[in-house]
Order: structure tokens, then sequence, then C-alpha cells
């Protein structure tokens, strides 16, 4: 038995998968009891969510593999879990049926790792999300931003926002950050789709998952003989042998699909929640700095495309909520369901940039795992609506909202295509 199997079970945390043998990469489907938090009406959440919120903010998932799993829905129910790393931990590794040490090696992003080894980890990519570092790629953005707009405007008509605006902007945006070249932009685009959808199962996941890892891996082996000017370069000169080559490539990774097919979904979905009401659409064209800062703020809240927290896995056995919650349990938060809790606001459910703002929203999640690159997809959407607005201020659906193919059972939801008319 591996150092890392005699670790957990020593802590009793993945006990109960260890006896099972439960290697979740085998699994090729998803069975319709657990999609709940995934299910969408248009960009709300399915009422069925509500339903079982109102009815109890905590409640179990009936899954026919594995472990126990529960579902929390309830905003302070939600902030409770994602604060605590003491009774839950984040590493996946024992999903995969793999036995690699307990260092860190090839778990892929900082969501995956528990303390110490995400204190490490994290300590490392901080500095490249400071706002100072940031700022300098604010120039950048915005030739992206204007670059993109020429390219909407030479499609014509019925032009796609998605793929010609929404996708190219955070995918080039990292792609600056990282240091890494933008030529493989399709197959990511590709990827960092697939990866979240669970349609296929989890084995289309991890497949799509090992794919983009895969290639930033590489980009790591070819920086590692000639550091760019970008974030793994900077991590390479800054910190040298004291990272592998596997942890370095799961932080690109963490990176990479954190703040691209997020900031993506954001860009495409917040567009057309904006067309929906005229006066919504005005305050991202004519708004000031606060104002779109406030619209920023509420369309995540509203939308809230990263449907599910990282799951946490109970250390131990212990009460939550009023239910007994084993070792080995996973834990599932719905950060759309918690953002749509009643008590943030009166009519929660609509999206209102006036609202003010009781509550900080989950939709970067919270605690120890909160999305780092928070300030980098505000910086993103605070430029992309505004110059999106000024640019075509009759921007117009070109189909009906039916005709619209948003994700069915998506971790990170969205529409695929969004065809306009200037």
């Amino acid at each position: 038995m591996s150092r890392r199997v005699k670790a957990w079970i020593g802590r009793r945390a993945f006990a109960h998968m260890q006896r099972k043998n439960f290697d979740l990469s085998r699994i090729s489907f998803v069975p319709e009891s657990a999609l709940l938090p995934l299910r969408r009406i248009d960009v709300d959440p399915v009422p069925a969510l509500a339903h079982t919120r109102a009815a109890n903010p905590m409640a179990k998932l009936d899954l026919p593999f594995g472990p126990n799993a529960w579902l929390v829905t309830g905003y302070d129910e939600a902030r409770s879990v994602l604060t605590d790393s003491r009774n839950y931990g984040t590493d996946i590794r024992h999903l995969f049926g793999q036995d690699g040490p307990a260092t860190g090696d090839d778990i892929g992003g900082l969501g995956f790792t528990d303390p110490p080894v995400h204190t490490r980890l994290r300590k490392m990519l901080t500095p490249e999300f400071t706002m100072r570092r940031l700022d300098r790629l604010k120039p950048r953005i915005d030739e992206i931003i204007a670059d993109r707009l020429d390219a909407m405007e030479s499609a014509g008509q019925g032009a796609d926002l998605a793929s010609l605006f929404a996708f190219p902007i955070p995918f080039l945006t990292i792609c600056e950050l990282l240091g890494l070249p933008s030529e493989d932009q399709a197959a990511f685009q590709r990827l960092g789709s697939a990866r979240f959808d669970v349609t296929n199962g989890a084995a289309g996941v991890f497949g799509a998952v090992s794919e983009s890892r895969e290639f930033l891996f590489e980009a790591v082996r070819k920086q590692r003989q000639e550091p760019g000017d970008g974030l793994i370069g900077h991590i390479i000169r800054e910190v040298g042998d004291g990272i592998s080559d596997h942890d370095l490539g799961g932080l690109a990774d963490g990176v990479f699909t954190g703040g691209y097919e997020t900031t993506a979904g954001l860009l495409t979905m917040g567009t057309y929640v904006l067309l929906k009401d005229p006066s919504h659409f005005a305050l991202a064209r004519e708004g000031d700095e606060g104002q779109v800062a406030a619209l920023v703020e509420e369309m995540l809240r509203y939308l809230s495309v990263v449907q599910l927290a990282f799951p946490r896995f109970a250390k131990e056995d212990f009460n939550l909520f009023g239910h007994d919650v084993q070792a080995g349990d996973v834990v599932f938060v719905s950060l759309s369901g918690a953002n749509r809790d009643p008590s943030l606001g009166a009519d929660i459910e609509r999206f209102d940039p006036f609202r003010p703002a009781k509550s900080a929203h989950l939709a970067f999640g919270h605690g120890i795992h909160r999305c780092i690159g928070v300030e980098l997809a505000r910086i993103e959407l605070r430029a992309a609506y505004p110059a999106l607005a000024k640019r075509f201020p009759n921007l117009a659906l070109a189909v009906p909202p039916a005709e619209l193919k948003f994700r069915k059972t998506s971790l990170v939801y969205g529409v695929e295509e969004l065809p306009v008319t200037f």
C-alpha cells in the first residue's frame, strides 16, 4: 500500500472510497439525481433548486456509487463549508485511482490540494495576481478588446459574439499572463469547454483535462530551458527547482481554465442579460466606473457561471447542520443556489445592477480556495462590457432567445453561440 493511501486512511478521510476501490475516472455517466445543481432554464437555475434550498439548505444526494454525497444550497451554509479547511479536504487524486505521493506532484491546480501543499503553491502564485502586476496587463487587455470588436464588425450582421469576442478576450489575456503562444486557440477552446461538461460523465471530463494539461506540461518543460516573460517564466526564475514541472504545469492549468472558460461565459451570457433590458445595456455604455463595477458584481452573482465549488471531502465524522456526515462523504456547494438565496435581499431571482450589496456573493468561491484570479476577471469584465456597448449601441440578438443553445450539464454554465446584429 502506498504512502499516500496510508496517510489518508490514517486520517480516516477517504477510508470508505478506498475500501470500495472507488475510481471516479471509470464512471462514464452521471445520474440524473446528481444533475440538479447543473440544470438551468435560460440563465436561471431550475425552480427545483430553490425548492430544495427552501426545504433543506443541505440535502442528501442520491448517488448509486461511491460515498455519501450532500448538496449545500443555502448562502450561510455555503460560506460555512467553504471556509472550513479543518473538517474537509479537496485533494482528488484518490478519485483517479492513483497512488502518487502526497507531495503535490501531478495534482492539477490549487483547487485540488490541501494545506500545507496548497499553502506553498498558492504563495508562489499570489505575487503574480497583485493589482500592481495586473495593472501592467490593462493596456494589452484594451488592445485585445478593440481588436475583437473590429473582428465582429468585419464579420457583419449575425456575427457570433461568443467566438469572436467573449472567448478570445480571456483566452488571449491568460496566454499573455502565462507567457504562452496563442496558436493553439481552437484546440484550447474545445478542451476548455469539454473539461467542464459532464454529459459524457467523469471519463469525458478527465480525458479533456488530461489533454490540456499535457500541453501546459510541455510549455513548462520548454520554459525550463528558456523562461518567458509571463507567469511561468517568473516562477521558474524565482523558485527554480523548488517547484516540479508537474506542480507548475498544474498551477498553469488551473490559472488557464479558471480564468478562461469562466470569463468567456460571463461575457457571453452577461451580454445576453444586458440585451434583455435596454436600460441595463445603456448603463454599461454610459455608467461611470462605480456603476459599471456594481453592474459587474451583480452579473457575477446573478449568473454564477461556476455552478459548483470544488468538492469537499469529510476528513472525519461530524454533525453538519443537523446531518451526520461520515468520513469520506463528499459535500457539494451550489454557488448558483447560494447566490440566489432570499436572505441576500428582496427579489433575488431578478438581475438588478442597483441592488445594495447585503452580503458578498460567492461567485468566486470563498475561503482558502477562493479564485486567485478574481481581480483579473473584474478588470476584463469592467473593460469589455462598456467597450462593447459603446462600439455597438444598437446591439441586438440576431435570433430568438428560444434558438440559443445553452449547455445542459456543465460545471461552468454558458451558451454555445450568441449571434448578434449591430
